[in-house]
């Protein structure tokens, strides 16, 4: 991977399994946009480059509105027109209790990114999403929520271009990461 920050090594495992995935939490504040939106592109990515077996990833939201209900449906609706399935997405919430199970924490804004680091997310494991993105920004990926459906399509566009180069870093990181099958296994069976 070209841009952004090296991403930090897994975990050393308490139980001594060296095939333990490599934990990714994706997070932003509801989690019924973004983070799911991330989450499945992330997981279709993962399994066309062959690392679905190497890497997990969860989607939580900073605050508890949503908890145990379904995506936004302006974000199923793009994600479903891009040929990914939204539909096994339920909202949870990110709290201290989750703080030490992940490798890496991708916040979708800064204010999650405060919220994850005043919930003591070791900030050697914190980022932001988009600081990945090879395109230039400020970090952030834009709440759509309040918007029309043009904020969700070009929230999957970012998301979509971050996520490649994701997939790009984890499979330098990870050794004995597999070649992409082509198979597209990832696109209908997503959390």
């Amino acid at each position: 991977m070209t841009a952004g920050p090296a991403l930090p090594a897994p975990r050393p495992d308490r139980t001594g399994d060296p095939g333990r995935p490599y934990r990714i939490a994706l997070v932003c504040l509801g989690n019924i946009c973004r983070s799911p939106m991330a989450h499945v592109v992330l997981d279709a990515r993962l399994a066309d480059a062959g690392l679905a077996d190497r890497v997990r990833v969860d989607s939580a939201g900073t605050a508890g509105w949503h908890v145990g209900r379904g995506m936004d449906e302006r974000a199923a609706a793009a994600l479903a027109a891009a040929g990914l399935d939204p539909t096994r997405h339920r909202a949870a919430r990110f709290t201290g209790d989750r703080v030490g199970e992940h490798d890496l924490v991708l916040a979708m804004d800064h204010a999650n990114l405060e919220d994850l680091a005043r919930l003591g997310v070791d900030p050697d494991r914190l980022r932001l999403f988009r600081d990945l993105d090879p395109e230039p920004g400020d970090g952030a990926v834009p709440d759509p929520y309040y918007g029309d459906d043009d904020g969700f399509a070009a929230v999957l566009g970012m998301v979509e271009r971050t996520a490649e180069a994701l997939v790009a870093g984890l499979t330098e990181l990870l050794p004995g990461s597999g070649a992409a099958t082509g198979s597209g296994a990832g696109r209908t069976d997503q959390a």
